[in-house]
């Protein structure tokens, strides 16, 4: 896998360090010994995890727009960083069919800005690594995996800007960042990660947070799209695979290259399923409701085969979907319950960190 020593003392740069991932990924890193410094706009819910857990405590924390170039640029010039995360994103489906303009701006025109400011100080950066979605896609709906290679196409306005930001991202890499010899001198990478569940996750029209948000206020679960399928993984799965692109790609930029991140088949289940596991999980008080699809187009199928990165990195999944579930009420419970949700999100990280050789 890697070194998890490679993060301690490394001047990381985090964007979208304010939403539900990004939150995460500030303590992994912190916890490793990393110097973070994050750039995104205020926490996009309230309440939000970034809040809850006092991550603005832990690391630089700098408020700003990914599409205000100058802002962006005297920050990340100031951080000097070796590590980029780059997660900011208008990152909601649903949302991107009612501000489809502002999601392009986002996610398109922030990708630009980010790579603009990696090209000025590639002196700096060591490695680089663009978050992006299974959904970049032209999905098919078939049985099997998309792979790598596969056509980018995302049907809606989300999913295709962050096509459009896949796209970017090779541009870049292939213009700016490469030897005269056909190799790269500084590796960057995308990763498409798949639908993640865990502890803190506060979204409109996401399947977990009605969840939690249903039986907090002793309401039944209403259940949208009961038999759409979906790959999801506990948000420590791939935060984990991104750490490990980064970290390795930087000792051996061959490695740089595009990455599916997802759960292994098993844990590709319905919605419907996924809804009955969280509420065995929570047990007595949840209760759940199908309701008539409303809205927009969303995918009914997708999957996605992570067979590079597993034979490049020889990574696999350590929280199957059951535990996965239960870890993510934990953490609710723990909010619930008023009880310290910063602990219980340390423990888990150290937990899934125990479990990786």
């Amino acid at each position: 896998m890697f070194p998890l020593e490679f993060y301690r003392g490394r001047r990381v740069f985090v964007t979208g360090h304010t939403g539900f991932k990004g939150t995460w990924l500030c303590h992994m890193l912190v916890m490793l010994g990393a110097e973070v410094t994050g750039y995104s706009l205020e926490p996009p819910t309230s309440p939000s995890l970034f809040e809850l857990t006092d991550t603005a405590g832990l690391i630089r924390s700098e408020t700003g727009d990914i599409r205000d170039f100058e802002h962006l640029r005297e920050v990340f010039q100031s951080a000097a960083p070796e590590v980029v995360f780059h997660l900011a994103a208008q990152p909601i489906v649903r949302e991107s069919y009612r501000i489809p303009r502002e999601t392009y701006e986002v996610n398109v025109m922030g990708t630009v800005n980010l790579l603009e400011c990696v090209r000025e100080n590639a002196q700096s950066v060591r490695s680089v690594l663009n978050v992006t979605t299974d959904k970049v896609y032209r999905n098919r709906e078939w049985v099997w995996g998309y792979r790598e290679e596969d056509p980018l196409d995302g049907f809606d306005p989300y999913s295709n800007s962050k096509s459009c930001s896949e796209l970017v991202t090779h541009s870049y890499r292939d213009s700016f960042f490469r030897n005269g010899d056909g190799g790269y001198f500084l590796p960057v990478s995308t990763a498409r990660a798949g639908n993640v569940i865990g502890g803190g996750d506060f979204a409109k029209d996401r399947i977990i947070p009605d969840c939690v948000r249903a039986v907090f206020a002793g309401e039944p679960i209403r259940i949208r799209n009961i038999a759409s399928i979906r790959p999801y993984q506990h948000v420590l799965e791939p935060l984990y695979a991104y750490l490990m692109i980064a970290a390795r790609q930087a000792t051996d930029p061959a490695l740089a290259g595009f990455y599916n991140v997802g759960p292994d088949e098993g844990d590709c289940i319905t919605t419907g399923e996924l809804v009955e596991l969280f509420s065995s999980a929570w047990g007595e008080g949840a209760s759940c409701m199908p309701v008539q699809q409303e809205g927009p187009h969303e995918a009914g199928f997708l999957k996605l085969d992570c067979s590079r990165l597993k034979a490049v990195f020889g990574w696999k999944p350590r929280w199957h979907i059951q535990t996965a579930v239960e870890k993510t009420v934990a953490w609710s419970r723990c909010l619930y319950q008023k009880q310290d949700v910063r602990a219980c999100m340390e423990e888990q990280i150290a937990e899934f960190l125990r479990s990786t050789p």
